[in-house]
């Protein structure tokens, strides 16, 4: 295993030492952590860890004040969200941010870029297959939609945009099990096909179900990195840092 963060020949996302401040209260503290092509990483940890600030600082949506962000190379830490967004990044608030006026079908046209090189190419018609729901409501105001069908749209806005990285803040807060377990499959089949997911999820069982590893959170900074199985099996680490 890697030491935490440490890049080898396969990152496609690198974060090193990472920095990030609401005004005077430091946040980030050195986050490092890397990221493969088509894995899935979960972020855990209590709240006020700096888990969802850790993707907001990847995406520039809090400037970071130090540390870098790499993606495939090319040094992101410091653009704006749209050029990051366009460089091949995409982000699912936890807000789940929706144009409330406009009808689920003209959202999820919103979502859509070019290609991005080395991504897979995701449709319309996919994204209708993942949650039959949408294709339902595909003329309806998005600011209508249930917060399940909202969380599904914004998903499915992102994936449009054809990244090769996405990063996921809470997916499944407050869903219906039927919506967590597709949400579920949906983030497994974003692996399949070659697109990495950094997910913060709350829900331990669904985080190990579909990462292949695990980073948990504790002060703004990394205090491990391994297997969901070796997580499991630290049993002091988990009432530590994860035990409410």
């Amino acid at each position: 295993m890697n030491a935490v963060g440490t890049p080898d020949d396969t990152t496609l996302l690198q974060v090193d030492q990472l920095q990030a401040h609401y005004g005077k209260s430091h946040i980030l503290r050195g986050v490092s952590l890397s990221v493969r092509p088509g894995e899935v990483v979960s972020l855990l940890g209590r709240n006020g860890s700096g888990r969802s600030t850790t993707l907001k600082a990847i995406m520039g949506l809090v400037p970071p004040t130090g540390g870098q962000v790499r993606l495939g190379g090319r040094a992101l830490a410091g653009q704006r969200p749209h050029a990051i967004c366009r460089a091949g990044i995409a982000y699912v608030p936890e807000e789940r941010e929706v144009f409330a006026n406009l009808s689920v079908e003209e959202n999820l046209h919103m979502g859509e870029q070019p290609p991005t090189a080395g991504a897979p190419r995701w449709t319309l018609a996919q994204m209708f297959d993942y949650f039959p729901r949408l294709k339902e409501r595909r003329h309806t105001p998005a600011g209508s939609l249930s917060g399940g069908e909202q969380q599904m749209l914004t998903i499915c806005r992102s994936l449009l945009g054809n990244p090769r990285v996405i990063l996921i803040d809470e997916p499944t807060e407050g869903l219906a099990p039927r919506i967590v377990a597709q949400v579920s499959e949906c983030i497994q089949d974003m692996h399949r096909r070659g697109v990495a997911v950094v997910l913060v999820e709350q829900k331990l069982a669904i985080a190990m179900k579909v990462s292949s590893r695990v980073f948990v959170m504790g002060h703004g900074h990394i205090v491990f990195e391994g297997t969901p199985q070796a997580l499991q099996a630290d049993t002091a680490l988990l009432a530590q840092w994860l035990a409410v």
